[in-house]
């Protein structure tokens, strides 16, 4: 069996026109919000054994603010990434646990072709920033990953997590 953490990255920081995209930070709101993911994941039981993350600001900074205790793999090929890249990342996966942090609109369209039954939320489609997902493969290895084989154990937004309200 293999699990796979499927997190967009949380809200960041528009406040600067100049800043390059790749270079974005979080805003406020966002720092929240990945702290209150992070406190999630382990009151869960949801850890994982490998971290992908998108080499963005925004992205390392949401890996930073959830306090997990493992070394992220950085790849350049998650940023603004497509579902083919995202998946071919994953194959190349080895945990049991993969977290994966990426972007809009590849992980929306990534995530829903991964599950057989869709979570019943509405905002499931759109995946706002910080849209977590952790859904089960039944498989050995990443290589085996067939698409809409994952059943969803969770779909959290942070707006619903305690401590992103303020």
């Amino acid at each position: 069996m293999k699990r796979l953490i499927l997190m967009r990255h949380a809200k960041s920081d528009w406040g600067d026109p100049g800043t390059p995209d790749h270079a974005r930070p979080l805003n406020k709101r966002g720092r929240r919000a990945a702290t209150a993911l992070g406190h999630w994941l382990r009151a869960q039981g949801h850890l994982p054994d490998e971290i992908l993350c998108s080499t963005a600001a925004r992205a390392q900074e949401t890996l930073a603010c959830l306090a997990l205790s493992r070394a992220p793999t950085l790849l350049d090929s998650l940023y603004l990434a497509e579902p083919p890249a995202m998946r071919a990342a994953l194959r190349e996966a080895r945990g049991d646990t993969v977290l994966m942090i990426g972007h809009n609109p590849g992980i929306a369209y990534f995530a829903a072709s991964l599950v057989a039954v869709p979570p019943d939320h509405d905002r499931f489609d759109d995946y706002p920033t910080g849209a977590t997902l952790v859904t089960e493969f039944n498989i050995a290895a990443w290589p085996e990953l067939q698409e809409r084989t994952g059943r969803v154990i969770a779909f959290i937004l942070p707006r619903a997590l305690p401590g992103t309200r303020a």
